[in-house]
């Protein structure tokens, strides 16, 4: 009985900590200067970049602050 309750125990704490990773990720995907107003900065960025972050959300890895350790650098991409 001890360890059902306690496997249930590290589902819960994992399961919040994914919330709580998600939430804070999601409210500022971006730091640094490159968000002005909630809307990215894209001043001399290549019409490709431009155009694979409407379509995709991702952004280029040279933008200072992206997050690339998420494997995928999107942003609520699909």
């Amino acid at each position: 009985m001890e360890v059902k309750t306690t496997g249930w125990i590290i589902i819960a704490v994992l399961l919040l900590s994914v919330i709580f990773t998600g939430f804070s990720r999601s409210s500022n995907p971006i730091s640094g200067n490159a968000v002005n107003n909630g809307k990215l900065d894209t001043t001399g960025w290549t019409e490709n970049e431009k155009m694979n972050y409407d379509m995709h959300g991702t952004i280029p890895a040279r933008v200072k602050g992206s997050s690339q350790s998420s494997g995928s650098g999107m942003v609520g991409g699909c």
